[in-house]
This record gives C-alpha cells, sequence and structure tokens, in this order.
C-alpha cells in the first residue's frame, strides 16, 4: 500500500493514530483540571512503566490538555548527560510559559507580579530575560538558593494562576533522569504546595524504578503523587490500535494476519507502530495478509534491534554484557540475583559493581530487594540472538 498513507508512525513520543487503553490515566487528569477549576486541592500524578509503553505519548496529552485549559506549563526532560545544564534550561521553559500567559490576556497584578518572581528566579539562574515585557520584582526568587527561590517563585505564581481557577504544571518526561538538586527542589516545593493548598502539580514519567527513586530522595514523595503504572495494552486495545487506523482508511487485515501481530508485539504500543508499519508498506493490497504479517515482523524485529535496542547493547561493558545475557538465559521476567551469580558462576559479591552499573545505566531495575528486571522489554530475546549470531 502507499507508503506516505502509512497510519503507523513507530518513534520516541510520536502521538499514534489511536491512542487507546490509557482512559483511566486520562479521566485522572481531567478530574484534577476539574478540581483545579473548583479551587479544590489535589495531587501531581507519576506514570512509570518499561521503556515503549506509550508514557512520553501520554505525557504530552495531559499537558497539552493543561494548556488549553489555561495551565501555565513547563516542560522538562531528563538528561543523564546534560544536567548540569538543566537548571537553565527550567528557567528557560518557566519563562516561554510565562509569555504565553502575558501575551494571552490583560495581566492583573498578581499575575504581573508572578510572572516579575519568575523574571527573578531566571536571572538568578543566569539567564538572559531581554525583551520581556514584564519586570523582575526585586527581593522575590532571587537569591541564588535553589529551593528557597523556587518555592517564593510558586507561591507567587498561586495567588495569580486561583485567581483565574488555573494552576502551574510541571510535566517531567524520563524524570528518573532529572538533575538531582533541581528534582530534590520540586519535590520539595510539591509538598509544600499539598501543604498550603497551592495549584501546583509535578505530573512526571519515567522508567518502573521511578516510585522508589524519588521516596529515596525524599520520604514523603510516596505520598506526593497518585503513582499510575503504565503497562502493556491488553489484547482488545492492541486489536483496536492495529485495526483501527488501517480500516479508517479503507484497508483490513486478516484475523491470521492480526494474529500473529498481536503475538509478536505483546501489547508494547511502540512495537505495534513498529510492525503495523512494517505490515502496511508490504502489503501489495488493501487486504494485509498473513504472508504480509510474517514478512512485516521479521522487518520489525531488523528495525527494533537496529535501533530500540541496539542503542543500549552499545552502552554496555563486556562484563555488563555478560552479566545481562545471565539474565537473558533465565526464564521468567523477574530475576533473582543469586540465579544470576549461579548461571556466571561467581559469587555475589563479585557482581555487585556490575549490578549497580546495569542499575545506573537504567538497563534493569529492582522490583524488590534481591531481584531484577529488564527495563526494556524484548530485551532477554534480542540478546539471545546477539549471542547466536
Amino acid at each position: 500500500m502507499h507508503s506516505e498513507l502509512n497510519p503507523f508512525v513507530p518513534g520516541s513520543g510520536l502521538t499514534p493514530h489511536e491512542l487507546v487503553g490509557r482512559d483511566e490515566e486520562i479521566i485522572a487528569f481531567d478530574l484534577t483540571v476539574a478540581r483545579t477549576r473548583a479551587r479544590r486541592p489535589s495531587r501531581g500524578m507519576v506514570l512509570h512503566g518499561l521503556r515503549g509503553v506509550g508514557k512520553t505519548v501520554l505525557l504530552n496529552r495531559l499537558r497539552e490538555h493543561a494548556e488549553r485549559m489555561g495551565w501555565l506549563v513547563v516542560e522538562l526532560e531528563g538528561r543523564p548527560d546534560g544536567r548540569e545544564q538543566e537548571k537553565v534550561r527550567f528557567g528557560r521553559a518557566l519563562l516561554r510559559g510565562a509569555s504565553r500567559l502575558y501575551e494571552g490576556a490583560h495581566p492583573s497584578q498578581s499575575l504581573l507580579d508572578a510572572l516579575g518572581s519568575a523574571k527573578s528566579f531566571a536571572n538568578s539562574q543566569g539567564i538572559r530575560t531581554d525583551g520581556l515585557g514584564f519586570q523582575a520584582v526585586a527581593g522575590r526568587s532571587d537569591s541564588g538558593q535553589l529551593e528557597v527561590d523556587l518555592e517564593e517563585l510558586v507561591e507567587d505564581l498561586s495567588v495569580a494562576m486561583r485567581e483565574s481557577s488555573s494552576a502551574t504544571g510541571i510535566f517531567i518526561d524520563e524524570m528518573q533522569d532529572l538533575d538531582p538538586e533541581l528534582l530534590s527542589a520540586l519535590l520539595s516545593v510539591q509538598h509544600r504546595a499539598g501543604q498550603k493548598g497551592w495549584p501546583f502539580y509535578i505530573i512526571g514519567a519515567g522508567l518502573p524504578g521511578l516510585p522508589a527513586s524519588l521516596s529515596g530522595m525524599r520520604s514523603y514523595a510516596e505520598r506526593l503523587f497518585d503513582y499510575r503504572h503504565i503497562g502493556p495494552l491488553d489484547e482488545g486495545h492492541a486489536r483496536e490500535a492495529f485495526v483501527a487506523p488501517v480500516e479508517r482508511l479503507g484497508a483490513s487485515i486478516e484475523d491470521g494476519a492480526l494474529r500473529q501481530l498481536l503475538d509478536a508485539a505483546r501489547g508494547y504500543p511502540y512495537f505495534i507502530q513498529t510492525y503495523g508499519q512494517a505490515a502496511w508498506d508490504v502489503a501489495e493490497t488493501k487486504m494485509i495478509t498473513e504472508t504480509d504479517a510474517v514478512r512485516a515482523i521479521a522487518l520489525g524485529n531488523a528495525e527494533l534491534d537496529m535501533g530500540f535496542f541496539l542503542s543500549r547493547w552499545e552502552r554496555v561493558t563486556p562484563s555488563q554484557r555478560a552479566y545481562l545475557h545471565a539474565m537473558a538465559e533465565l526464564e521468567g521476567d523477574v530475576y533473582t540475583t543469586s540465579d544470576i551469580a549461579e548461571r556466571l558462576g561467581k559469587p555475589l559479591s563479585k557482581l555487585s559493581v556490575v549490578r549497580q552499573s546495569l542499575l545506573e545505566k537504567m538497563l534493569v531495575f529492582a522490583p524488590e530487594r534481591g531481584k531484577l528486571a529488564f527495563s526494556v522489554p524484548g530485551m532477554p530475546a534480542y540478546i539471545r540472538r546477539q549471542h547466536d549470531e
């Protein structure tokens, strides 16, 4: 079929034509927005799950809704290799959100004060603020101490946001990789906002170990958020994700072909988009056949191996690869560290450094003490393929 009409879009954060199976999270965030409009307190939200389950897409959908409802939105992405610039990126994102509010209406005095506080905060972080229509407020958010300045800023913003029955939302993707000082300050201010009833919410997304990481940073973090585990789609929603985009364009999928595609994708949205795109491209008619599905799965696996998996495999050392391979040879989805050590023929104490390095690289996570799991779905099969080759 015509590739230019292909409705499937594999990619990081690319919104699929059919966002299915996430109604509960969308409704929960809608409730937060509604409670804000009624000037009622609520909590932030943290989405956590494996790679490829659509956390970024869902986070973007929530952010877009917040923007439509007049929130002051600040968008961030954690980057383990660029943490020294994250405070600057945060200040710039804050100014962009503030500028949108200033340009969108006739600002009240409380909003002007809040925007001035935002400008003061940016100045304290060494960010140029020339050309902005509002003035910095002396003595607010300008001490150079991140947590102090951030709390004053949120307090000032909250006065203005409450006037318009709105809120400030900090939307953070890859939250586990955010600069620790900035993340700790944000958690502290979120805690303070809850105590004071300020309309300020952190909406974050990250890997499965994120809730434990946040609790380790601030003990009260386990009570700050509505934690939402984002897993693979159930079969009904996965089926819809394959079929609906195809049928909307007047094409169809044979039952046998659909069964093969569902089995290969295992409900992971990124895999659905990858196999779906390949199936559309290889089909010669408007009916995707079983033969097309077989070819599509082979092409999809090759694409996943060269992109989704290879970029992570190349980051690990030989000793780390040996550890991951030992995990991949074990049965199940969760593995005990003692079984991994036995597979490698080494004592646990000799493997602690390797294990910790893999945890830090976010290739694995610890669902509970003494156990590990892959943070990337399909990684065990990929590792076994590398070994076979």
